[in-house]
């Protein structure tokens, strides 16, 4: 009599909250999406998109389009960042205007212009995916001090392991990008860190993006962690202090 191993667990769906106040967009983003295996729920204003988010926490990822009816995509972002650290990817369809820095620094991680491409919309979800779930290398190089994969710069302190960050001793709450963008930090501590060089490593562009998206997720670090602990080395980039 033979016996087989149990079939293993099949990983749940990722959940995403989409809100497009556009029927045609928001249906055409809902069904690409599922066909890549994405359980969407959508909504067409902010107002019943932040219903959706406040009766159902377990959503992986949200897509907030800038302009929407009731409340616009930056206050729904606004007001989900009171709560919760779920990614959040916003569209917008200005690209060069004021929405998008409005949007980065009410605290969405990354956005895409409309008319997007379904391809580049699903990579920018992946990488948003990779970073929530994010755990670094072991054995990375540091000059700080480091036990047990805590690193320590000054009252500033990094658990690499657990990946928790705390400030004289108090824990802070950061966005997945926002973490990542710091674990870059500390592995390089004392040296500049170009653009560039964050965007491909943190927000995995493989090419020139946006740098907009590098200088508010600084300054929403800055915020959170003291403005004199990331220091801007003008015409380079920046660089934690040691």
């Amino acid at each position: 009599m033979s016996s087989s191993a149990p079939a293993p667990e099949s990983q749940p769906p990722v959940r995403v909250l989409l809100v497009e106040d556009d029927d045609l967009m928001r249906r055409s983003f809902a069904v690409a999406l599922e066909r890549y295996g994405y359980r969407v729920t959508a909504a067409a204003d902010g107002l019943t998109g932040l219903e959706h988010f406040r009766d159902d926490e377990g959503y992986d990822l949200l897509i907030l389009d800038v302009m929407l009816p009731g409340l616009d995509g930056i206050g729904l972002c606004r007001r989900v960042r009171e709560s919760s650290l779920v990614p959040v990817l916003m569209m917008s369809a200005r690209g060069d205007g004021l929405d998008v820095v409005a949007g980065l620094e009410a605290g969405a991680d990354d956005y895409v212009v409309k008319p997007v491409e379904t391809n580049v919309l699903v990579a920018r979800i992946r990488s948003l995916l990779r970073r929530a779930s994010y755990a670094p290398a072991a054995g990375g190089e540091s000059t700080a001090g480091r036990e047990d994969g805590v690193l320590v710069f000054g009252d500033l302190t990094v658990d690499t392991a657990g990946m928790e960050v705390s400030v004289c001793g108090s824990p802070v709450a950061l966005t997945p990008t926002e973490l990542k963008l710091l674990l870059e930090f500390a592995a390089h501590p004392g040296i500049v860190l170009e653009r560039h060089t964050l965007l491909r490593n943190v927000w995995e562009y493989g090419w020139d993006g946006d740098s907009r998206v590098v200088d508010l997720a600084v300054q929403r670090l800055r915020r959170k962690l003291g403005r004199e602990r990331i220091e801007t080395v003008r015409g380079f980039g920046y660089k934690l202090r040691r």
